[in-house]
């Protein structure tokens, strides 16, 4: 799978793909990451991507024109699709496309659909993934409506910019692909791997550690009680953390 992402700190990514299972999936040839610098799509000596927005406001605007050359110098042969919004109407709430695409560009921001596990196996089957880095104020809302095919956020927070969410995706959607972990079941009993539960409580040795033990079911070699105890533990879990998520058993 490749992805490339368009930012205007490239160096950003330096430290984050540098380890793990990411540094492993593309020494392995199964991932392959570009990073692309927005201001070599500018066409000032300064550089510029930014501008002041219209109607007045704080902050500055990432202008259309470097992001829209940038995806067609990246992609020349793909023709852009358009979200099937109107004018005045945010991207986020326009019909998305559920057609699977096998290049799909996306742009981070705090006003995209939230990420999700769901969300993460979608995208996980496509051949290659455009990420687009907000910054400052946001993006020129063009850029949502008649460049991207979806906006994401990764989290009902605001960041400095796009960069850390571009990294959040790789990194899930990597752990995704066909023999990236070592274990293919890793990425079925998990968090999320059901869309309303958490992963049950792990333990590992000592069976003992300051007096608090591992729960006797678990050292007691009889998998169907540590499959049920393990259902249990991961539901107590959930509606302790996750109310949001939880669902009483019917």
């Amino acid at each position: 799978m490749k992805f490339h992402i368009v930012t205007i700190f490239p160096e950003f990514f330096q430290g984050p793909f540098e380890h793990g299972v990411v540094h492993k999936a593309r020494e392995a040839g199964k991932l392959d990451i570009l990073i692309h610098d927005l201001r070599n799509w500018t066409s000032d000596r300064h550089r510029t991507v930014d501008d002041r927005p219209f109607g007045g406001g704080e902050g500055m605007l990432l202008k259309p024109q470097p992001l829209f050359e940038a995806v067609e110098a990246i992609w020349p042969e793909r023709v852009l699709g358009e979200v099937n919004a109107v004018p005045g109407e945010s991207a986020a709430d326009a019909p998305v496309s559920i057609e699977p695409k096998k290049k799909r560009v996306i742009l981070l921001s705090a006003q995209g659909r939230k990420y999700d596990q769901s969300l993460a196996r979608e995208l996980s089957h496509c051949d290659e993934l455009l990420l687009i880095c907000g910054r400052y104020e946001g993006v020129d809302e063009r850029v949502a409506l008649h460049l991207a095919d979806d906006e994401i956020s990764i989290g009902d927070y605001v960041l400095s910019g796009g960069e850390l969410g571009a990294a959040v995706i790789v990194d899930s959607v990597a752990r995704l692909l066909e023999g990236v972990l070592g274990n293919e079941d890793s990425t079925v009993h998990e968090s999320f791997s059901q869309p309303d539960l958490l992963d049950c409580p792990q333990y590992t040795r000592p069976a003992e550690f300051r007096g608090w033990k591992v729960p006797e079911v678990l050292i007691g070699g009889n998998h169907a009680e540590i499959r049920k105890w393990r259902q249990f533990a991961a539901r107590e879990k959930t509606k302790r953390f996750r109310p949001d998520l939880f669902r009483p058993e019917s």
